[in-house]
């Protein structure tokens, strides 16, 4: 068959990921911080957007409308309702500042508001000015210093800190003969053994049982096989029992109460509250900024003598993304709203009980539920939290994958809190095992394998019954 080009004409449809669908997207699954940064680089990068002040007037736009009743913004696949999009700048409402402080210079400073706990190095740094370590040897132990994770625990070797400073291996063990002697005891140690073995050191306990468990036998402490280290040291297990109780009052991690990760608090984005027998939500725009178009540059647009059409074209281009910037505000808290409505009516049995009432639940029902397609709930869901009556919680927490009983579908969630329940409650010296939680749970009517209750307890960080067991 031979081959010719020929010119053929055909109609199809597709989607095109337009920069306005794709800002839409990207505000809708930002996080509350995340999402105040955009908005505020949005401010920074088009100067037609502005925040609305409290003694702002919003009637700008409506004057710009009634002056110019044919004025409107071009988009490249349809045009933008100018009065829908524009009139009321002022809807995206957020909250304003708490009395007595509206002005910055009426806030009390800095320094009566913001306090920083001292470092572990920081900690170190200043007992080091005051131990006996030769001048030549200075450097390694700012290099030590340099090289401890936020347990206190070295992260390096000896060699390679004798190589840094350009020194023998001898001398950085005779520096960190001295730095482990500081406080924190345990300091400078490479791994657990060595951290609990130099606390046994300072105390003059390094010829013990204890010292010789935490050097030679971790492996058997952490699996409570007491008997056999009773057995490989030729001793009676009660005194294996009084050597572990030693070492329990020993500090594995030195630097702990130094640990410098900044505690992050979580900020909801929606209130549910419980009015009556009716649940209420509330959108929480306390902090988000206000947004409106420039009354300035609507005058420029509206003036007829300036023939800058280059300017206007600008201007338009900045007012068109300007519009649909409010839009995607307005439509991403819209979404969170209906989201959350329609989680709250599924979920209203554990709003009302607690986490055992927790119903299953997954994406495609909200998405049913409110006629959206269901990634748009995922993006929803992700990073947005909400205040409940039971607590606060992200909005992932309320879907789960459910578990056949005999009287219908359990949450997964609400069997882990069984399981969890079921454990604190046990006898220490004899806890349950994930076999006598499976049967514990079907007596509930709740059926599931040993391997299901076994993964669920290791979800909740939970040990197993082996290395839960306290025998003294």
């Amino acid at each position: 068959m031979a081959l010719e080009a020929k010119l053929v004409q055909k109609l199809s449809q597709s989607l095109l990921m337009t920069p306005q669908l794709q800002q839409a997207i990207k505000l809708l699954q930002l996080g509350r911080l995340e999402y105040i940064d955009a908005i505020q680089q949005e401010l920074l990068e088009n100067p037609v957007l502005e925040e609305l002040k409290e003694d702002d007037s919003s009637d700008t736009v409506n004057e710009v409308k009634e002056d110019n009743p044919d004025f409107t913004v071009k988009d490249d696949q349809s045009p933008i309702d100018m009065e829908r999009y524009l009139e009321h700048f002022t809807d995206y409402q957020g909250t304003t500042a708490p009395k007595n402080y509206s002005d910055p210079d009426d806030r009390p400073p800095l320094e009566a508001t913001v306090s920083r706990e001292e470092t572990l190095k920081e900690y170190l740094v200043s007992q080091i000015r005051m131990a006996d370590i030769e001048p030549e040897d200075q450097n390694i132990a700012v290099c030590v210093l340099g090289n401890l994770d936020k347990n206190g625990y070295l992260c390096c070797t000896y060699e390679e800190i004798a190589e840094a400073t350009q020194k023998s291996v001898e001398c950085v063990e005779r520096t960190i003969q001295i730095l482990k002697e500081l406080d924190p005891p345990g300091i400078c140690a490479r791994n657990l053994g060595e951290c609990l073995y130099f606390q046994l050191e300072l105390q003059g306990r390094q010829d013990t049982l204890d010292a010789k468990i935490v050097l030679h036998y971790l492996d058997k402490l952490e699996k409570r096989k007491y008997d056999q280290i009773a057995k490989a040291e030729q001793v009676p297990v009660e005194k294996v029992y009084q050597a572990v109780k030693n070492i329990l009052d020993l500090e594995p991690r030195p630097g702990r109460p130094f640990a410098d990760d900044e505690t992050r608090y979580v900020v909801p984005d929606i209130y549910v509250y419980k009015v009556s027998d009716e649940y209420v939500i509330t959108l929480n725009e306390d902090g988000l900024p206000k947004l409106r178009v420039s009354p300035y540059y609507l005058d420029l647009l509206k003036n007829p003598d300036d023939n800058q059409s280059s300017d206007k074209t600008y201007l338009n281009d900045r007012l068109k993304a300007a519009s649909w910037l409010i839009k995607s505000i307005h439509q991403r808290q819209h979404t969170i709203y209906k989201v959350t409505e329609s989680i709250v009516k599924f979920q209203k049995e554990f709003l009302d009980e607690g986490i055992e009432k927790l119903k299953p639940l997954v994406l495609k029902d909200v998405a049913d539920d409110i006629g959206m397609h269901e990634s748009t709930v995922s993006r929803v869901t992700t990073n947005k939290y909400v205040h409940t009556p039971q607590g606060v919680f992200e909005l992932k927490f309320f879907f789960s994958t459910a578990i056949k009983t005999s009287d219908g579908d359990v949450s997964s969630s609400s069997i882990k809190e069984k399981i969890k329940h079921i454990i604190g409650e046990e006898d220490p010296k004899k806890p349950i095992s994930d076999q006598k939680i499976v049967e514990m749970l079907t007596a509930e009517n709740i059926t599931i394998a040993r391997r299901t209750v076994a993964k669920y307890r290791e979800s909740l960080g939970i040990l197993s019954s082996s290395k839960r067991k306290k025998v003294f």
